[in-house]
């Protein structure tokens, strides 16, 4: 249960940009903000290496993941081809209890628009998430959890400030060809989104924040304390 609390504190602090990208990981700072040992910081990065979201390099001990632009477009193209078969599965088959579910998420979304940029890119990728695991193909939904888990991590790095209404306004309309059957529709709609989250994207500075004040909340909310 704690190795498990340790991995989500950490995989959301870096998805929601409380860690930056390439910035350092030091199991012990690490294990001692939230009250963990070593072990288990290094069992959650052997986990994070595994989703793209953590380097361990021999010597240097482990790093945010940095993708360069050449890695993110490759993500990307996966990720659309992927998405796009998520899209053509799930067109027609939504049930009116999957239907409502993605439009409660989608009311978060709009709520969190204009007010936390990262917040929004974190709800964005759960959406999309939400879709796979909704085709009921396990191995589907384990690739594009690893594909959008590594897009936020590109957003955090070369992607604008994050535009929740455009992002709602086409989740929305994907709701709608879902719900009509339109598979065609539908994979297209998808394909038009992420591509334009590729669009946006811009290389711009990032500064490091201090490590603890990075991770505090994250450890509150899995119920893990420094002694």
């Amino acid at each position: 249960m704690r190795a498990q609390s340790v991995y989500r504190a950490l995989r959301r602090a870096i998805i929601e940009q409380a860690l930056k990208p390439g910035m350092k990981l030091p199991e012990d700072s690490i294990g001692e903000q939230l009250g963990v040992s070593r072990t288990l910081v290094r069992e959650a990065f052997n986990r994070l290496s595994v989703e793209g979201l953590v380097e361990l390099k021999p010597n240097k001990g482990a790093s945010v993941a940095y993708p360069t632009l050449e890695e993110a477009r490759d993500v990307f193209e996966v990720r659309r081809g992927l998405e796009r078969l998520v899209a053509e599965n799930l067109a027609g088959r939504l049930t009116p209890a999957q239907a409502a579910e993605l439009e409660e998420h989608v009311r978060q979304e709009e709520k969190a628009h204009g007010q936390d940029g990262p917040e929004s890119i974190r709800l964005s990728g759960e959406f999309h998430i939400k879709l796979a695991e909704m085709t009921g193909n396990a191995l589907l939904l384990r690739y594009v959890q690893e594909s959008s888990s590594r897009c936020s991590l590109i957003l955090a790095i070369y992607g604008r400030p994050h535009s929740s209404e455009c992002a709602v306004s086409e989740h929305r309309q994907l709701i709608d060809a879902l719900r009509a059957g339109d598979a065609a529709k539908a994979a297209q709609l998808m394909d038009h989104h992420l591509q334009s989250v590729v669009t946006r994207a811009l290389l711009s500075p990032r500064t490091e924040p201090d490590l603890r004040d990075a991770l505090s909340r994250y450890a509150l909310s899995e119920g893990l304390t420094p002694p």
